[in-house]
């Protein structure tokens, strides 16, 4: 199992910015090369960095975007989740679910 989810979590997911190209994508509807453009810009890289897994080793943990191995002391799960949120200016309903469990208690 770890294995098939090393793999399936790689150059399209959080090893590099696949899930953050995605998120604009599905939440605003974006063309993938708008969504390239957005998401490299609000990171200040170039749309070609967006697929370098030694860049952005180096940018999801000094922005608090979650790595694919847990490193100490770095936002992991919601926590990350709430940092792309705001990176992005979007709006994920898992962290307004949170949001709204926390109100209630």
């Amino acid at each position: 199992m770890a294995i098939a989810h090393f793999v399936a979590s790689g150059m399209g997911g959080i090893r590099t910015a696949g899930d953050l190209v995605a998120r604009m994508e599905f939440s605003k509807r974006m063309k993938v090369g708008k969504a390239k453009e957005y998401v490299a810009k609000k990171l200040g890289v170039t749309p070609f960095d967006l697929s370098d897994e030694y860049v952005f080793r180096d940018l999801r943990e000094e922005r608090g975007l979650g790595v694919i191995t847990g490193v100490p002391k770095t936002p992991k799960g919601i926590a990350a989740k709430m940092n792309i949120e705001d990176l992005l200016d979007i709006k994920i309903n898992s962290c307004e679910k949170f949001r709204q469990y926390r109100a209630k208690r």
